[in-house]
């Protein structure tokens, strides 16, 4: 394929389908994110959808209407094009190298916030790769999700400085969950999703969930109780500061 980040349209993470990408691609991007963030566009859900990137994050699926304007604003950018066998497409340009990217991701860290203004993203999606960077998407309330590539150090402290943030609470201290929730300022969701491969499929693994909930200028830690899953519990932070324990949620 002659351009760089060309790949079949094909899924990421969990899915089967894998990109074929140029050689040297992803070598000479991991060089360039050494230098900087690499910026990789902003999509709709729709347009991603389309070649099938982040769906198994998606919360509800766009209609096949609405696909297909995808497709047809994605072909007259030049980023989706036929393939040369006919029976496939190629993603083109900075989605290819997003998709690419994506694929090669074996864990996934999904961060919800409740309580955002305007000009936030109430989601962000971090895949990171073995060369210690990662494959970032800021999903805002309109559904645009902005694509870069980051050194993963730097995408965890981004995420850390956008979570609630407050003073430590004792993890000893009784809390109920449920009136912590509904009553916090501003509240966290982070799932930590991690895929194993078979064969060449991937398929969801384990999932590690942390609840952060802000109130009175307090942040509070939730984890899941090992005995009872459907229960959250306080938690520590066993001494770290918040990019450390993100990072170690991705260990």
């Amino acid at each position: 394929m002659s351009e760089p980040g060309s790949a079949p349209a094909a899924g990421g993470a969990g899915d089967a389908g894998v990109a074929a990408v140029p050689e040297g691609m992803v070598t000479s991007v991991v060089n360039l994110v050494g230098t900087g963030p690499v910026l990789l566009g902003a999509y709709t859900i729709a347009e991603l959808t389309a070649v099938d990137a982040v769906v198994d994050f998606l919360e509800t699926r766009p209609s096949d209407e609405v696909l297909a304007e995808a497709v047809r604003s994605l072909a007259a950018r030049q980023l989706l094009v036929a393939g040369t066998n006919g029976s496939q497409v190629q993603v083109r340009g900075d989605l290819g190298i997003a998709v690419a990217f994506q694929q090669r991701a074996r864990s996934v860290l999904d961060a919800r916030v409740s309580g955002t203004e305007a000009g936030e993203p109430w989601r962000v999606l971090l895949l990171p790769q073995p060369e210690g960077i990662c494959l970032q998407f800021r999903i805002d309330a309109l559904g645009i999700h902005q694509i870069g590539l980051y050194q993963l150090d730097d995408a965890l402290k981004f995420v850390a400085e956008w979570l609630p943030r407050g003073s430590e609470t004792n993890p000893s201290d009784p809390v109920d969950a449920d009136d912590l929730l509904a009553s916090a300022e501003r509240s966290a969701l982070i799932t930590v999703t991690r895929y194993r491969v078979e064969g060449s499929a991937e398929t969801a693994g384990t999932t590690t969930d942390l609840v952060l909930a802000r109130k009175n200028d307090r942040l509070h830690l939730l984890a899941r109780d090992p005995a009872d899953r459907s229960r959250l519990v306080p938690r520590g932070r066993d001494g770290k500061e918040l990019p450390d324990l993100l990072k170690g949620l991705l260990a």
